[in-house]
Protein backbone atom coordinates (compact mmCIF):
# COMPACT_ATOMS: atom_id res chain seq x y z
CA UNK A 1 0.00 0.00 0.00
CA UNK A 2 1.57 3.54 -1.04
CA UNK A 3 1.14 6.33 1.31
CA UNK A 4 -0.61 9.86 -0.22
CA UNK A 5 2.51 12.24 -1.91
CA UNK A 6 3.18 15.16 0.60
CA UNK A 7 1.86 17.07 -3.04
CA UNK A 8 -1.18 15.02 -3.16
CA UNK A 9 -1.87 15.92 1.13
CA UNK A 10 -1.59 19.40 0.28
CA UNK A 11 -4.18 19.16 -2.64
CA UNK A 12 -6.88 17.25 -0.52
CA UNK A 13 -6.36 19.94 2.19
CA UNK A 14 -6.60 22.99 -0.45
CA UNK A 15 -9.73 20.98 -1.87
CA UNK A 16 -11.45 20.31 1.83
CA UNK A 17 -10.56 23.93 2.46
CA UNK A 18 -12.04 25.36 -0.96
CA UNK A 19 -15.02 23.27 -0.29
CA UNK A 20 -15.31 24.20 3.32
CA UNK A 21 -14.82 28.06 2.15
CA UNK A 22 -17.59 27.63 -0.45
CA UNK A 23 -19.62 25.99 2.35
CA UNK A 24 -19.22 29.37 4.89
CA UNK A 25 -19.71 31.99 2.04
CA UNK A 26 -23.17 30.25 0.96
CA UNK A 27 -24.32 30.25 4.54
CA UNK A 28 -22.68 33.86 4.78
CA UNK A 29 -24.76 34.61 1.82
CA UNK A 30 -27.98 32.76 3.02
CA UNK A 31 -27.69 34.56 6.50
CA UNK A 32 -27.68 37.96 5.00
CA UNK A 33 -30.26 37.12 2.20
CA UNK A 34 -32.75 36.40 5.23
CA UNK A 35 -31.77 39.64 7.31
CA UNK A 36 -32.52 41.88 4.16
CA UNK A 37 -35.76 39.87 2.67
CA UNK A 38 -37.09 39.73 6.51
CA UNK A 39 -36.71 43.55 7.06
CA UNK A 40 -38.09 44.46 3.32
CA UNK A 41 -40.77 42.90 4.13
CA UNK A 42 -41.14 44.17 7.96
CA UNK A 43 -41.17 47.70 6.10
CA UNK A 44 -43.68 46.70 3.37
CA UNK A 45 -46.20 45.68 6.45
CA UNK A 46 -45.65 48.36 9.31
CA UNK A 47 -48.01 50.50 10.75
CA UNK A 48 -47.13 53.26 8.06
CA UNK A 49 -51.09 54.42 6.89
CA UNK A 50 -49.85 54.69 3.37
CA UNK A 51 -49.10 51.69 0.72
CA UNK A 52 -47.12 53.75 -1.61
CA UNK A 53 -45.00 55.02 0.72
CA UNK A 54 -44.14 51.43 2.46
CA UNK A 55 -43.37 50.16 -0.90
CA UNK A 56 -41.30 52.65 -1.67
CA UNK A 57 -39.50 52.57 1.35
CA UNK A 58 -39.23 48.89 1.04
CA UNK A 59 -37.85 48.77 -2.26
CA UNK A 60 -35.16 51.15 -1.01
CA UNK A 61 -34.31 49.58 1.53
CA UNK A 62 -33.42 46.29 -0.43
CA UNK A 63 -31.28 48.31 -2.65
CA UNK A 64 -29.26 49.71 -0.26
CA UNK A 65 -29.00 46.75 1.38
CA UNK A 66 -27.74 44.71 -1.90
CA UNK A 67 -24.93 48.03 -2.80
CA UNK A 68 -23.99 48.20 0.93
CA UNK A 69 -23.46 44.12 1.23
CA UNK A 70 -22.68 43.15 -1.99
CA UNK A 71 -21.74 45.75 -4.56
CA UNK A 72 -20.21 49.17 -2.71
CA UNK A 73 -16.64 47.39 -1.92
CA UNK A 74 -16.18 50.00 0.99
CA UNK A 75 -15.64 48.89 4.11
CA UNK A 76 -17.68 50.91 6.19
CA UNK A 77 -21.20 49.83 4.10
CA UNK A 78 -22.18 46.33 6.21
CA UNK A 79 -21.66 48.45 8.96
CA UNK A 80 -23.88 51.17 7.83
CA UNK A 81 -26.47 48.43 6.88
CA UNK A 82 -26.35 47.12 10.55
CA UNK A 83 -27.38 50.08 11.71
CA UNK A 84 -30.49 50.61 9.58
CA UNK A 85 -31.42 47.02 10.07
CA UNK A 86 -31.47 47.71 13.46
CA UNK A 87 -33.38 50.55 13.12
CA UNK A 88 -35.98 48.56 11.79
CA UNK A 89 -36.30 45.97 14.07
CA UNK A 90 -36.61 48.77 16.62
CA UNK A 91 -39.71 49.78 15.02
CA UNK A 92 -40.78 46.60 14.64
CA UNK A 93 -40.94 45.99 18.29
CA UNK A 94 -42.35 49.17 18.81
CA UNK A 95 -45.66 48.59 16.54
CA UNK A 96 -48.11 46.93 19.30
CA UNK A 97 -51.16 45.17 18.92
CA UNK A 98 -54.55 46.74 19.60
CA UNK A 99 -58.35 45.91 20.57
CA UNK A 100 -59.52 49.44 18.90
CA UNK A 101 -59.70 49.00 15.34
CA UNK A 102 -62.84 49.14 13.15
CA UNK A 103 -63.01 45.16 13.25
CA UNK A 104 -65.09 43.00 11.12
CA UNK A 105 -68.24 42.52 12.75
CA UNK A 106 -67.54 38.52 12.45
CA UNK A 107 -64.40 39.19 15.46
CA UNK A 108 -65.88 42.78 16.63
CA UNK A 109 -66.66 40.75 20.06
CA UNK A 110 -63.89 39.15 22.27
CA UNK A 111 -65.32 36.20 24.33
CA UNK A 112 -64.87 36.16 28.24
CA UNK A 113 -65.12 33.30 30.70
CA UNK A 114 -66.18 33.62 34.17
CA UNK A 115 -65.60 30.53 35.97
CA UNK A 116 -67.51 30.08 39.54
CA UNK A 117 -66.48 26.40 40.85
CA UNK A 118 -68.32 23.85 38.01
CA UNK A 119 -69.93 26.42 35.94
CA UNK A 120 -68.42 28.29 33.23
CA UNK A 121 -70.17 31.53 32.28
CA UNK A 122 -69.29 32.94 28.98
CA UNK A 123 -70.08 36.15 27.13
CA UNK A 124 -69.58 37.09 23.74
CA UNK A 125 -70.41 33.68 22.40
CA UNK A 126 -71.06 33.65 18.29
CA UNK A 127 -74.49 32.59 16.75
CA UNK A 128 -75.28 34.31 13.78
CA UNK A 129 -77.60 33.67 11.54
CA UNK A 130 -76.39 33.51 7.41
CA UNK A 131 -78.00 34.38 4.63
CA UNK A 132 -74.72 34.33 2.49
CA UNK A 133 -71.20 33.94 3.80
CA UNK A 134 -71.05 38.36 3.77
CA UNK A 135 -75.21 38.65 4.52
CA UNK A 136 -75.79 37.61 8.22
CA UNK A 137 -77.63 39.10 11.18
CA UNK A 138 -75.28 39.62 13.73
CA UNK A 139 -75.83 37.99 17.23
CA UNK A 140 -73.87 37.41 20.12
CA UNK A 141 -74.70 35.78 23.31
CA UNK A 142 -74.24 34.49 27.06
CA UNK A 143 -73.79 31.19 27.24
CA UNK A 144 -73.32 28.58 30.29
CA UNK A 145 -71.60 25.27 30.48
CA UNK A 146 -70.90 22.98 33.61
CA UNK A 147 -67.57 21.54 33.61
CA UNK A 148 -68.78 18.40 35.01
CA UNK A 149 -70.59 17.85 31.93
CA UNK A 150 -68.41 17.98 29.52
CA UNK A 151 -68.01 14.94 28.12
CA UNK A 152 -66.27 14.18 24.68
CA UNK A 153 -64.01 16.76 22.27
CA UNK A 154 -64.46 16.87 18.60
CA UNK A 155 -61.29 18.10 16.17
CA UNK A 156 -62.35 19.67 12.77
CA UNK A 157 -60.27 20.50 9.91
CA UNK A 158 -61.41 22.96 7.69
CA UNK A 159 -59.86 23.92 3.72
CA UNK A 160 -60.40 26.77 1.80
CA UNK A 161 -58.33 25.31 -1.06
CA UNK A 162 -57.38 21.66 -1.42
CA UNK A 163 -53.35 20.75 -0.14
CA UNK A 164 -51.67 21.09 3.12
CA UNK A 165 -52.73 23.97 4.91
CA UNK A 166 -56.12 24.54 6.14
CA UNK A 167 -58.11 25.62 9.34
CA UNK A 168 -58.50 23.55 12.55
CA UNK A 169 -60.59 24.25 15.79
CA UNK A 170 -62.11 22.75 18.36
CA UNK A 171 -65.89 21.80 19.51
CA UNK A 172 -66.80 21.13 23.36
CA UNK A 173 -69.33 18.41 23.41
CA UNK A 174 -71.82 19.06 26.56
CA UNK A 175 -73.90 16.59 27.68
CA UNK A 176 -76.43 18.90 28.87
CA UNK A 177 -75.88 21.72 26.48
CA UNK A 178 -75.11 22.31 22.83
CA UNK A 179 -71.44 21.49 21.56
CA UNK A 180 -69.07 24.85 21.93
CA UNK A 181 -66.75 25.83 19.28
CA UNK A 182 -63.23 27.70 19.49
CA UNK A 183 -61.67 28.36 16.80
CA UNK A 184 -58.28 30.45 17.53
CA UNK A 185 -58.24 33.70 13.89
CA UNK A 186 -56.75 36.50 12.77
CA UNK A 187 -58.79 39.17 13.99
CA UNK A 188 -58.96 41.17 10.63
CA UNK A 189 -60.62 44.83 10.17
CA UNK A 190 -63.50 46.17 7.61
CA UNK A 191 -61.95 45.38 3.90
CA UNK A 192 -59.05 42.61 5.39
CA UNK A 193 -59.05 39.36 4.44
CA UNK A 194 -56.14 36.80 5.73
CA UNK A 195 -53.02 36.48 4.15
CA UNK A 196 -50.09 34.14 4.79
CA UNK A 197 -47.27 36.01 4.58
CA UNK A 198 -48.84 39.26 5.83
CA UNK A 199 -49.70 37.01 9.19
CA UNK A 200 -46.20 37.11 9.97
CA UNK A 201 -45.81 40.75 9.92
CA UNK A 202 -48.10 42.03 12.56
CA UNK A 203 -51.01 42.46 10.39
CA UNK A 204 -53.44 40.37 12.45
CA UNK A 205 -54.61 40.48 15.83
CA UNK A 206 -55.75 37.49 17.31
CA UNK A 207 -59.35 35.72 18.65
CA UNK A 208 -60.43 33.14 19.82
CA UNK A 209 -63.58 32.75 18.28
CA UNK A 210 -66.41 30.57 20.49
CA UNK A 211 -69.55 29.96 18.78
CA UNK A 212 -72.59 27.89 18.43
CA UNK A 213 -71.66 25.26 15.64
CA UNK A 214 -74.69 26.22 13.05
CA UNK A 215 -72.23 29.29 12.56
CA UNK A 216 -68.81 28.24 13.04
CA UNK A 217 -69.00 24.98 10.99
CA UNK A 218 -72.29 25.90 8.92
CA UNK A 219 -70.68 28.86 7.51
CA UNK A 220 -68.12 27.21 6.52
CA UNK A 221 -69.75 24.59 4.77
CA UNK A 222 -72.79 26.14 3.45
CA UNK A 223 -71.80 29.15 2.74
CA UNK A 224 -67.66 29.61 1.82
CA UNK A 225 -67.89 26.15 0.52
CA UNK A 226 -64.91 25.23 2.32
CA UNK A 227 -64.33 21.27 3.03
CA UNK A 228 -65.07 20.37 6.46
CA UNK A 229 -64.16 16.88 8.22
CA UNK A 230 -64.99 16.05 11.67
CA UNK A 231 -63.17 13.87 14.16
CA UNK A 232 -64.32 12.51 17.65
CA UNK A 233 -60.92 12.75 19.41
CA UNK A 234 -60.03 9.81 22.15
CA UNK A 235 -60.38 12.08 25.02
CA UNK A 236 -61.15 11.42 28.30
CA UNK A 237 -63.70 13.93 29.90
CA UNK A 238 -61.12 14.74 32.45
CA UNK A 239 -58.29 15.78 29.74
CA UNK A 240 -61.05 18.06 27.65
CA UNK A 241 -62.04 19.78 30.95
CA UNK A 242 -58.39 20.49 31.29
CA UNK A 243 -58.12 21.51 28.09
CA UNK A 244 -61.25 23.28 28.41
CA UNK A 245 -60.01 25.66 31.48
CA UNK A 246 -56.40 26.22 29.33
CA UNK A 247 -58.48 27.67 27.01
CA UNK A 248 -61.15 29.67 28.91
CA UNK A 249 -57.88 31.38 30.34
CA UNK A 250 -56.52 32.14 27.15
CA UNK A 251 -59.57 33.56 26.50
CA UNK A 252 -59.59 36.21 29.52
CA UNK A 253 -55.74 36.35 28.63
CA UNK A 254 -56.73 37.99 25.18
CA UNK A 255 -59.73 39.83 26.10
CA UNK A 256 -57.28 41.99 28.63
CA UNK A 257 -54.61 42.81 26.99
CA UNK A 258 -54.51 42.03 22.75
CA UNK A 259 -52.01 39.83 20.64
CA UNK A 260 -50.38 39.56 16.81
CA UNK A 261 -51.34 36.16 15.28
CA UNK A 262 -48.59 34.43 13.57
CA UNK A 263 -49.04 31.65 11.46
CA UNK A 264 -45.70 29.99 12.40
CA UNK A 265 -46.27 30.43 16.36
CA UNK A 266 -49.09 31.88 17.43
CA UNK A 267 -52.23 30.32 15.10
CA UNK A 268 -54.90 27.62 14.92
CA UNK A 269 -53.02 24.20 15.28
CA UNK A 270 -50.01 25.33 16.98
CA UNK A 271 -51.85 27.09 19.78
CA UNK A 272 -54.03 23.78 19.77
CA UNK A 273 -51.17 21.07 20.34
CA UNK A 274 -49.54 23.74 22.28
CA UNK A 275 -52.70 23.83 24.99
CA UNK A 276 -52.87 20.04 24.84
CA UNK A 277 -49.43 19.68 25.70
CA UNK A 278 -50.67 21.54 29.24
CA UNK A 279 -53.08 19.60 29.60
CA UNK A 280 -51.41 16.69 29.82
CA UNK A 281 -50.62 15.45 25.82
CA UNK A 282 -47.67 13.18 25.55
CA UNK A 283 -45.84 13.93 21.92
CA UNK A 284 -43.44 15.19 19.96
CA UNK A 285 -43.26 17.78 17.71
CA UNK A 286 -44.40 17.03 13.95
CA UNK A 287 -44.62 18.86 10.68
CA UNK A 288 -47.95 18.23 10.41
CA UNK A 289 -48.53 20.66 12.99
CA UNK A 290 -47.45 23.40 10.76
CA UNK A 291 -48.65 22.11 7.41
CA UNK A 292 -51.87 21.39 8.82
CA UNK A 293 -53.91 20.09 6.00
CA UNK A 294 -52.27 17.11 6.79
CA UNK A 295 -53.32 17.03 10.67
CA UNK A 296 -56.28 14.13 10.38
CA UNK A 297 -53.15 11.75 9.17
CA UNK A 298 -51.64 12.80 12.54
CA UNK A 299 -53.98 12.07 14.80
CA UNK A 300 -54.90 8.96 12.98
CA UNK A 301 -50.64 7.90 13.31
CA UNK A 302 -50.94 8.95 16.85
CA UNK A 303 -54.12 7.16 18.12
CA UNK A 304 -56.29 10.34 19.20
CA UNK A 305 -59.22 9.14 17.18
CA UNK A 306 -61.17 5.70 15.63
CA UNK A 307 -58.43 3.96 13.98
CA UNK A 308 -60.95 0.81 13.63
CA UNK A 309 -61.32 2.01 9.81
CA UNK A 310 -58.69 2.28 7.37
CA UNK A 311 -57.21 5.91 7.37
CA UNK A 312 -58.71 6.83 3.84
CA UNK A 313 -61.94 5.59 4.87
CA UNK A 314 -62.11 7.24 7.60
CA UNK A 315 -61.67 10.28 6.03
CA UNK A 316 -63.96 9.95 3.28
CA UNK A 317 -66.82 9.43 6.09
CA UNK A 318 -65.87 12.35 8.40
CA UNK A 319 -66.40 14.69 5.26
CA UNK A 320 -69.65 16.65 6.49
CA UNK A 321 -70.12 19.29 3.93
CA UNK A 322 -73.23 17.25 2.56
CA UNK A 323 -74.98 16.32 5.83
CA UNK A 324 -74.51 20.23 6.81
CA UNK A 325 -76.05 21.61 3.74
CA UNK A 326 -78.86 18.84 4.14
CA UNK A 327 -79.11 20.38 7.63
CA UNK A 328 -79.28 24.06 7.00
CA UNK A 329 -79.78 26.36 9.84
CA UNK A 330 -81.81 23.98 11.82
CA UNK A 331 -81.63 23.72 15.82
CA UNK A 332 -80.22 20.18 15.59
CA UNK A 333 -78.09 21.21 13.29
CA UNK A 334 -75.00 19.57 15.77
CA UNK A 335 -76.98 16.10 15.76
CA UNK A 336 -77.60 15.67 12.20
CA UNK A 337 -73.66 16.54 10.99
CA UNK A 338 -72.69 13.75 13.45
CA UNK A 339 -75.58 11.38 12.46
CA UNK A 340 -73.60 9.79 9.93
CA UNK A 341 -70.08 9.66 11.39
CA UNK A 342 -67.95 6.59 11.87
CA UNK A 343 -68.25 4.49 15.83
CA UNK A 344 -65.69 6.09 18.11
CA UNK A 345 -63.30 3.24 18.82
CA UNK A 346 -62.90 3.17 22.69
Amino acid sequence: MAWPSEGQLNANRGLLSGVFGWLIAGLWLLFQTLLVGWATLAIYYSNLPWSGLRLGLAAAFAAFAIWALGLSGQRRMPAAFAVLFLGVVGWWISIAPSHDRPWRPEVAVMPRAVIDGDRVRITGVRNFDYRSRNDFTVRYEEREVRLSRLAALDFYVSYFTAGPVGHTFLSFIFEDAPPLSISIETRPEVGESFAPVASMFKQFELIYVVGDERDLVGVRTNHRREAVYLYRLNTSPEDARRLLLVYLERINELADRAEFYHLLSNSCTINIIRYANAAGRVGRLDIRHVFNGLIDSYLYGSGRVDTVLPFDELRRRSLINETAQAAGPTPDFSRRIRASLPTIAR
